[in-house]
């Protein structure tokens, strides 16, 4: 069954390590059929959540802005992908503001159930990789519908290109061909 994918690539680089990642990915899961659309947030304009808590009565955020457009994306997507450099053994802020004003979505029919971390680092201790999906799984265990299906980390990548030739790349292309 072909599955409608969402990546959303939180890197400000648009050819960073972490977007490389995401580019297999997709390059993977589209080969197998699935539909895939590519989200970056480098060229969005995403506002603090406000915590009025406005959204658990409408189902839309009051602030409008990218991040409604993105979040409306997500609810009908049965994959959610994120990829993100990881700063301060942590999501990028830019993801972690997105996923803050994905709040409509905790009270609605989301229809995602797969969800994927590819992140990169110029740290490679296997700590990093640790407290990053502690992360994210923050914000996945409000979904109860949903798992985290996958990640795959490559740390000692700092530069831009400093990915290629890495293996993890084949690992990510390999992962989204198996969604």
């Amino acid at each position: 069954m072909n599955k409608k994918v969402l990546i959303i690539s939180s890197s400000f680089r648009t050819k960073g390590n972490s977007a490389r990642l995401a580019e297999e990915f997709a390059k993977g899961a589209s080969e197998a059929g699935n539909e895939v659309e590519f989200v970056s947030l480098h060229d969005k304009k995403i506002a603090f959540c406000r915590g009025c808590l406005v959204c658990q009565k409408t189902k839309r955020c009051a602030i409008l802005d990218d991040a409604d457009l993105i979040r409306e994306k997500m609810l009908h997507a049965d994959v959610l992908v994120f990829a993100t450099p990881v700063y301060y053994y942590g999501l990028s802020g830019q993801l972690k503001t997105l996923l803050d004003r994905c709040n409509p979505l905790y009270c609605s029919n989301y229809r995602f159930r797969e969800i994927y971390l590819l992140f990169a680092a110029a740290e490679d201790d296997e700590d990093v990789a640790d407290r990053t999906l502690k992360n994210l799984d923050g914000w996945v265990v409000c979904y109860p519908e949903a798992h985290l299906k996958g990640d795959i980390f490559c740390g000692g990548v700092n530069d831009v290109g400093d990915i290629e030739g890495n293996p993890r790349l084949q690992e990510a292309y390999e992962m989204g061909k198996s969604v």
